[in-house]
């Protein structure tokens, strides 16, 4: 299943983010806030089946922030059901 983003708020210290799918059906949520040199994510979908297309959503999304805002430290949090996603798992693996 194919999700996207669909903005709900954006502030400069605040982002509410839909997650929905290509019906428009929202299947998810993600906040992110905007703290001094911190960027907190919270995200959590709905159904388990979309978790590699949720990471596949956020991961650029939150390397596009951190490009833009170099000096800030992006603490995340993010579910699929109950399931914790580990965005970074792969990477750390190849180090």
């Amino acid at each position: 299943m194919e999700i996207f983003f669909s903005p709900e708020v954006i502030s400069p210290h605040f982002q509410a983010l839909n997650v929905v799918d290509s019906k428009e059906k929202a299947v998810g949520s993600v906040a992110l806030l905007f703290h001094e040199k911190k960027i907190y994510v919270y995200g959590i979908l709905e159904e388990e089946g979309v978790g590699e297309s949720f990471k596949d959503l956020v991961r650029p999304y939150l390397k596009g922030i951190a490009k833009a805002m170099p000096d800030t430290e992006i603490y995340a949090c993010l579910y699929s059901g109950c399931k914790k996603i580990h965005l970074m798992e792969e990477e750390e693996k190849g180090k």
